[in-house]
């Protein structure tokens, strides 16, 4: 069984939650695309971790984790995020984790022109998390960085960072006004950084071709969510990877592979951290008291995350682009204290209604959300493990919307510790 998890909003949907508990029937968890500028925060019985560039399966013992070809790896990200872990208890070797050989560095040069850049932007900025994604993203497809492979080859790694060093000082020094970037210094940050992972390095192709010949399964974790998506998201504010699930056998190291199921995760409300247009934002006290009901600030950076009800055409947008099988709702409970829920069932542009996303970023920032309002359940549910055990008004919530999207709701979460679920089929 080949399953992709993905996001079908802004991201921080509870990704990472939902890796965390279906997991427990994969042999091993893929990481696809992106880096460390996103975070899954997942709750389970040995606590409460916080994970950026790790697979959510990295905390089952049983369980194998791989960072693909399509991610961007930030050693000094990794010693910090593996260490943390270590300190909780969860033991971390190259059987449990394998980094793809073509899996692409990302340097403190590259994190320097995300923050110069930002910088530069002001109040133009797109809300990078200045962690240096899109730098080596565009590095990538320039052909001119290194990657976890050449770890394996330290006879030839110093030739590679002076060509790369010489080049990259023409946009640090010359073209940002900044100091320039060292070749010793570099070095030195492999040395202590990258290369105590080399061990880790292998072909995630035959890795993984292997273990599916031998009928193992293969659940596929997504960063952020459908509308980052660099092609089909909200463009320039997206993140400069591939999103979809689409993506995830590429992304994986194995493209020839078909996925048999793509499970979205959906929040039962919407958040979304960073700039750009989010149509369905609500302000003052009602956006106060849902994103503290929330807790919903980043994972990654602890910015406070915008948020608003539910929006039907987002959604209904990122659950086609993801090609969706069915969805895990998530945060349900998070709306108990709501008399009338908050649902944007359409949008006002050019003073017409639109059910449909649109494409264009001047339409988006243009759009004016159609709001209308469901009835609350006004209980606590985070006990409920049955559809049965749930009010009717959460029920008919639920119903509401897999109708609204055109997909089936499979799982419910109702909190956020492993167990706090509800299975409908």
């Amino acid at each position: 069984m080949l399953t992709s998890i993905v996001g079908t909003n802004w991201g921080d949907e509870g990704k990472g939650r939902m890796v965390d508990l279906l997991s427990r029937d994969y042999d091993i968890v893929v990481r696809y695309q992106g880096g460390n500028n996103a975070g899954h925060t997942v709750v389970n019985d040995r606590g409460r971790f916080i994970l950026n560039l790790l697979p959510s399966g990295i905390l089952r013992p049983e369980t194998a984790n791989v960072l693909g070809p399509g991610m961007v790896v930030d050693p000094e990200h990794l010693t910090k995020e593996t260490a943390a872990l270590r300190e909780g208890g969860i033991d971390i070797t190259p059987a449990h984790l394998v980094l793809s050989s073509r899996a692409v560095l990302c340097m403190p040069y590259h994190r320097l022109l995300d923050q110069l850049e930002e910088d530069r932007l002001g109040d133009r900025k797109f809300g990078s998390t200045r962690r240096g994604i899109s730098p080596v993203y565009a590095d990538k497809y320039m052909k001119k960085t290194l990657r976890m492979g050449d770890l394996l080859h330290p006879e030839s790694l110093r030739e590679k960072v002076e060509g790369i060093v010489e080049w990259k000082n023409l946009t640090v020094e010359k073209g940002y006004g900044h100091s320039p970037v060292g070749v010793d210094e570099t070095m030195a940050w492999l040395e202590e950084y990258a290369m105590p992972f080399a061990p880790y390095v292998r072909d995630t192709t035959v890795f993984l071709r292997n273990a599916i010949n031998e009928g193992k399964s293969v659940l596929f974790e997504a960063q952020l969510g459908a509308l980052r998506d660099v092609d089909y998201g909200i463009v320039p504010y997206t993140s400069a990877s591939t999103t979809l699930a689409s993506y995830a056998p590429i992304g994986a190291g194995i493209p020839f592979a078909k996925l048999d199921q793509a499970i979205g995760i959906m929040k039962a409300y919407s958040s979304c951290v960073g700039e750009g247009p989010f149509t369905c934002e609500l302000f003052g006290e009602a956006g106060d008291a849902l994103r503290e009901a929330g807790g919903e600030y980043g994972a990654a950076t602890g910015r406070p995350r915008r948020v608003g009800g539910f929006d039907v055409v987002a959604s209904r947008y990122g659950v086609l682009m993801q090609g969706c099988t069915s969805l895990a709702l998530t945060k349900l409970d998070v709306l108990s204290y709501l008399e009338q829920i908050p649902v944007c069932v359409a949008y006002e542009l050019n003073g017409q209604r639109t059910e449909e996303f649109p494409s264009s970023i001047d339409d988006l920032n243009a759009a004016k959300p159609v709001y209308e309002y469901l009835p609350g359940f006004r209980c606590d549910i985070s006990g409920a493990r049955r559809l049965e055990d749930l009010p009717k008004a959460a029920v008919d919530y639920i119903r509401y919307l897999e109708k609204a999207v055109g997909c089936p709701i499979r799982y419910v979460s109702v909190g956020p510790e492993r167990e706090a679920y509800i299975q409908l089929f």
